[in-house]
């Protein structure tokens, strides 16, 4: 791979039932915050997209599956191909870093599905697919009616990977047979009683697993180690992300910034932005401040390069709005115009070679 440019594009995948048309490409200024759409790639709901490690290819969530584009220096896209997951419309991919298989979780109908990759980056065929079974317990007025799986991660070694499922209120944590193309179950992470997993991520260090929770709204911690082969997750820390009482609030989205000092944390309904300042050396999380999005339901943000810069997806109010972060004074103030896109739900930064 070539040296990179220090160029910066953004990847916003939409909902096509109204005005939007698909993913949108957006060049990206770090240092000020500005995102300037450059191109659109038409594509049916692309509610959710990954970058492979290579950044030569973009998987993303179809109504008619999961579609592969390629991306070309400037960061547009080309569709190559799209396939049927065997399954129900999914939510999240994730892609393991040699590029060999693409996996996706289904929300409607709790599957957990591991595609084949070609090795031009096209998507191939169904290699396992498994529907997520379980008796849902709750005392919950949400509809937490069957199995849900809201994401996937890849652990930090790419030997499991971890299932995340609202309806049963767990984690399952799958091992990967790479060769034969297989998943088996090798360990369940289970979550406080409504608590509803949602989102997932690792430290940059591999090991600490942060776990957002929708219906609860918590950020619980897990020490990750593989000890004789076994993946071993333990509970370090919950921590609410809420400072006050917002009975209709859901969790959706977290990232941490590239230092890994802080964890920033999207909430519906309370439309804000929760800021977790991050000790990186045992893992564990205070809360530290939040600031209105200025705007209805944010489904997503991003932690632009350089740190100094956040911008959220507002999904009711169709826009993206960037803030100008001061970490030492502990508030985020809103800056630029907002740019207008329909139904915004994931957004990927991408650095062009």
């Amino acid at each position: 791979m070539g040296k990179k440019s220090g160029k910066y594009v953004a990847y916003v995948g939409t909902y096509t039932h109204a005005n939007s048309v698909g993913i949108y490409v957006y060049d990206v200024d770090p240092d000020k915050g500005i995102l300037t759409e450059r191109s659109v790639c038409p594509i049916n709901n692309p509610s959710y997209l990954c970058i492979s490690k290579d950044g030569k290819f973009l998987y993303s969530i179809a109504d008619e599956g999961v579609a592969a584009f390629s991306i070309d220096e400037n960061g547009d896209l080309t569709k190559i191909n799209q396939q049927w997951i065997g399954g129900m419309r999914g939510c999240y991919v994730e892609v393991d870093s040699q590029r060999r298989y693409l996996f996706v979780g289904g929300y409607h109908d709790g599957r957990v599905t591991m595609m084949r990759l070609n090795p031009d980056g096209s998507i191939g065929d169904i290699a396992c697919g498994i529907f997520h079974q379980g008796v849902v317990i709750s005392t919950s007025e949400h509809r937490l009616d069957h199995p849900k799986v809201t994401s996937v991660k890849l652990s930090p070694d790419e030997k499991y990977l971890l299932a995340a499922d609202l309806g049963l209120n767990q984690i399952k944590v799958y091992r990967i047979d790479y060769k034969n193309g297989n998943l088996k179950l090798e360990d369940i992470i289970r979550c406080e009683l409504d608590a509803g997993p949602r989102s997932m991520g690792f430290s940059a260090d591999g090991k600490f697993l942060y776990v957002l929770t929708q219906l609860n709204n918590e950020m619980a911690c897990y020490s990750y180690e593989d000890v004789d082969d076994e993946p071993q997750f333990k509970l370090v820390q919950s921590l609410s992300v809420l400072d006050g009482d917002f009975p209709m609030a859901e969790s959706s989205c977290f990232k941490l910034n590239k230092a890994g000092n802080y964890i920033l944390v999207t909430i519906d309904a309370a439309n804000q932005v929760t800021f977790l300042k991050r000790n990186t050396e045992d893992g564990t999380l205070e809360y530290a401040w939040e600031t209105p999005v200025s705007g209805d339901f944010p489904k997503s943000l991003v932690v632009l390069p350089g740190d100094k810069y956040y911008v959220t997806l507002n999904h009711d109010t169709n826009e993206i709005r960037s803030f100008l972060i001061d970490y030492e004074k502990g508030y985020a103030l809103m800056m630029n115009a907002p740019v207008k896109v329909d139904k915004p739900n994931v957004i990927k930064i991408h650095q062009l070679v």
